[in-house]
């Protein structure tokens, strides 16, 4: 164990991870201050977004849903809306891939669906950096050591993201965000956002949800608990 660090074991989330000063008393205040600062620095866009989402995809603008977050709690999280409500003649939605439009995969692509976020930020529900928040419904497939992603508050941004994004398997992801969460620094932090920024101008490693990335993760398990083929790709 590092000199200075202090061991803290959550029954709740199951583990042991490593709590140093920085994650303790530096990594929230930080958190606010930073999206506060976005926030105000970034308006302009966020408006001019918000409108040609309301012009181009109707409203609501925001696309809101339930994550898990810090020791499982469960808050709401903002986008923006990227996807039509486009329905078949049964009335059901029509796949992802035909309701994601020509302007939300620019959007997905830059991250800019993302910005809404820093509002989650402010208040608390997320970090800047940390494991990306899940669905709700892949809480009972994960292995207690998978869990400990939920230790920490979930991320705007985290080291699965620039080590393979939507396009690394499951288990690759898992794998780099509980390494993050033994590993906490602010150093870590700094380069997580710098290469974040980078990947996002570049547009690399971008995968669309049900489209080319892995396929839903409770699925994935169920198929793996079943013995079945659990190709994600």
């Amino acid at each position: 164990m590092q000199s200075g660090v202090k061991q803290e074991t959550r029954p709740s989330i199951g583990g042991t991870i490593n709590k140093g000063i920085y994650r303790r008393f530096l990594k929230r205040p930080m958190d606010f201050i930073l999206s506060l600062m976005a926030i105000i620095a970034l308006s302009p866009v966020l408006i001019i977004i918000a409108i040609f989402v309301r012009l181009k995809l109707g409203s609501p603008v925001l696309f809101k849903q339930k994550r898990p977050g810090l020791n499982e709690k469960i808050f709401t999280m903002y986008k923006f809306r990227t996807m039509t409500d486009e329905k078949d003649e049964n009335g059901e939605l029509l796949p992802d891939s035909v309701r994601l439009t020509k302007f939300g995969r620019m959007l997905r692509s830059t991250s800019l669906d993302e910005l809404p976020e820093l509002f989650n930020i402010l208040k608390g529900d997320m970090s800047i950096v940390g494991p990306r928040p899940l669905a709700v419904q892949y809480l009972p497939y994960y292995t207690e050591n998978e869990r400990l992603r939920h230790s920490v508050r979930p991320g705007l941004s985290g080291l699965a993201q620039i080590n393979g994004r939507n396009t690394a398997t499951w288990e690759e992801r898992f794998s780099h965000d509980i390494r993050y969460i033994k590993t906490i620094s602010f150093a870590c932090d700094l380069s997580i956002i710098i290469k974040t920024t980078l990947k996002a101008v570049k547009r690399s490693d971008i995968g669309e949800r049900g489209v080319d990335a892995p396929m839903d993760f409770h699925v994935y398990r169920q198929k793996l608990s079943k013995g079945e083929d659990a190709n994600e790709y």
